[in-house]
């Protein structure tokens, strides 16, 4: 390969990587980079490999939402959920250090290595109720909203505990991110109201 042109690709594949940050193979190559310059590319120390045919420059910024963006690529019909979706919501402070993810529960599980995800399976229903979309990364990531992602934390919170639950109603409800009637709705579609109500009062009248 010319000189010029492995000059070229390499030029294509850093600015992909500080445009994208986590790139994978397929997306350089869908953009003219071969895996070849790639390979040379991480001998040289210029992209370091996170995991089979997943890239990131070195001195990348650790970014844990990044891991957001990734799953989101690999498991396209699922979306983030839980813990994942309460940090991404700012409601707390630790990301947790799997990525939640649900799916449908007819869907195939997904065989994930790198980012290190947990599964949560939802009904049809429930998978596509109260669904957005953020900006991560360039990708463009589903996220359960606020009051669904609170109702949902009580549904599993034999997985994640009360505490979980509870603080991330309380801080829905102190940020203003979600109102006590948008709450009630999303918990009884969510068949945990009677599990919740007396919560979602006690809060309310603190406030």
């Amino acid at each position: 390969m010319p000189g010029s042109e492995i000059s070229t690709q390499r030029t294509q594949a850093l600015a992909l990587l500080m445009r994208r940050g986590m790139t994978r193979l397929a997306e350089f190559r869908a953009a003219g980079v071969t895996a070849t310059t790639i390979g040379r590319m991480e001998r040289a120390g210029e992209v370091v490999r996170l995991a089979r045919g997943l890239y990131q420059l070195p001195d990348a910024a650790l970014d844990a939402q990044q891991s957001l963006a990734e799953a989101a690529r690999l498991v396209p019909k699922g979306v983030i959920c839980l813990a994942s979706a309460l940090a991404l919501h700012g409601l707390t402070d630790q990301m947790p250090p799997r990525v939640w993810i649900a799916i449908g529960r007819k869907d195939w599980r997904p065989r994930v290595t790198y980012p290190p995800i947990r599964i949560a399976w939802f009904s049809d229903e429930l998978l596509r109720r109260s669904v957005e979309r953020k900006k991560i990364a360039g990708t463009s990531v589903p996220v359960f909203a606020v009051a669904k992602t609170v109702a949902d934390l009580f549904r599993y919170r034999r997985a994640l505990g009360d505490a979980l639950a509870v603080e991330g109603l309380r801080q829905a409800l102190r940020q203003r991110k979600a109102t006590p009637a948008a709450l009630a709705r999303e918990a009884e579609a969510a068949g945990v109201w009677a599990t919740m109500e007396p919560y979602v009062m006690a809060l309310t009248v603190d406030a």
